[in-house]
């Protein structure tokens, strides 16, 4: 018995397997991963897109920039919070430059909070890996929370209340951190006291 193949049937055979794979793996499994990530995570799946006044101001995993001492401030950004450009910095921890960033952050927080550098939680000094980290520690909301009370004219109760309602446990009970969702406590903010 003599098995062998020509090269034209050769080549045939190996198009007509690429064809097949490229439609299954390529096509089938994408969409039958897409509809069933729809199926079983609608919310997730389509971005996890923030609605409020009938708008979308964003994802919840998405850091945004606020300014201003009504708002929470989350950690610094590498990319400037643009999700199209997401980035850690890659600045080695010898760097100078990112000695003098943090310096200069930790600076700043100190005349926004009125307090001193050994208070600052290292989460608002260190940029996330992606850039755009939404989360902080309960420690770095915590303590913000005199300047945001001040600056809506509420008891600081009302802003600890929301920020142990916004607080998310780790994953699973096991992975991650304790967090809080800087956008999502801002636009809770916003709710109880419109700006």
């Amino acid at each position: 018995m003599n098995f062998s193949l020509s090269f034209s049937q050769q080549f045939f055979i190996g198009l007509r397997f690429c064809l097949v794979m490229l439609v299954l793996c390529g096509i089938l499994y994408s969409a039958s991963i897409t509809k069933l990530g729809e199926l079983l995570f609608p919310y997730q799946a389509h971005g996890s897109l923030l609605e409020y006044e009938d708008e979308t101001r964003g994802s919840v995993l998405i850091a945004q920039n606020f300014s201003g001492d009504a708002y929470f401030h989350g950690r610094p950004s590498a990319a400037n919070n643009d999700p199209m450009a997401t980035a850690g910095s890659n600045l080695a921890p010898s760097n100078p430059a990112l000695r003098e960033r943090a310096l200069a952050d930790s600076a700043a927080i100190q005349t926004r909070e009125q307090i001193t550098a050994t208070q600052i939680p290292v989460d608002l000094i260190s940029a996330s890996g992606s850039g755009v980290d939404p989360h902080i520690s309960p420690a770095a909301a915590q303590l913000q929370i005199a300047r945001v009370a001040k600056a809506r004219a509420i008891r600081e109760m009302q802003i600890a209340e929301l920020i142990a309602q916004n607080t998310e446990q780790k994953q699973w009970g096991i992975f991650g951190q304790v967090r809080v969702n800087v956008l999502l406590l801002n636009r809770r903010l916003d709710q109880l006291v419109p700006r």
